[in-house]
């Protein structure tokens, strides 16, 4: 039987304290988040509402980035991805003028109210974009994917500025110059404001 002196067990008990300390801690690390933000300094105005049914959430961060605006340029503060699960009915103000704007990019989930200039303040669209002088409805293919959020503010010029604005709006991708739709069923329009 070995009896060990009290100045080794001392040291024995420091030994092992000292690896002690360098052992990797129990509980894990702080998850790093990431953010997909614009260069704005201010923080976004409203939230992103709940959608229409036959949308569900997903992630896809180059969509997300193509529907975010700087401040003063338009598009939306803030957004989240959704893809349709089922068809879903939008709506748009378009020009007239511009038949091909019929299958822009903004959108809205609830039908467009006038008067004129109280749309275009609440959804910061400046003039010299369109006249908005035509509304259409269109349903949402399945599968295809949109952007939803509240809007970015928007300076027009000539001292014209519209604020970041809380109304929620509807980005879809398309492209109709190039035969990008996301959007069928659609009308042919009609005279707006009603």
């Amino acid at each position: 039987m070995h009896f060990y002196s009290p100045q080794l067990w001392i040291l024995l008990a420091a030994s092992l304290l000292a690896g002690c300390s360098t052992l990797p801690s129990s509980t894990p690390p702080e998850p790093t988040q990431t953010v997909h933000t614009t260069d704005q300094t201010t923080e976004c105005v409203g939230s992103i509402q709940a959608p229409a049914v036959g949308l569900e959430a997903i992630s896809d961060p180059e969509l997300l980035q193509s529907a975010l605006g700087q401040p003063d340029k338009g598009q939306l503060c803030k957004g989240q991805v959704f893809v349709a699960t089922a068809p879903v009915t939008v709506y748009r103000v378009w020009d007239q003028a511009k038949s091909y704007t019929l299958y822009g990019r903004w959108w809205s989930f609830s039908l467009p109210q006038g008067p004129t200039d109280q749309y275009r303040e609440a959804n910061a669209i400046c003039p010299s974009w369109s006249v908005l002088n035509q509304m259409s409805s269109c349903t949402l293919k399945v599968g295809s994917k949109i952007v939803v959020g509240p809007g970015q503010s928007a300076d027009c010029g000539d001292g014209l500025v519209y604020p970041q604005s809380a109304v929620n709006q509807v980005y879809i991708n398309n492209d109709s110059r190039n035969n990008v739709l996301w959007v069928e069923n659609c009308d042919a329009g009609s005279n707006w404001p009603h």
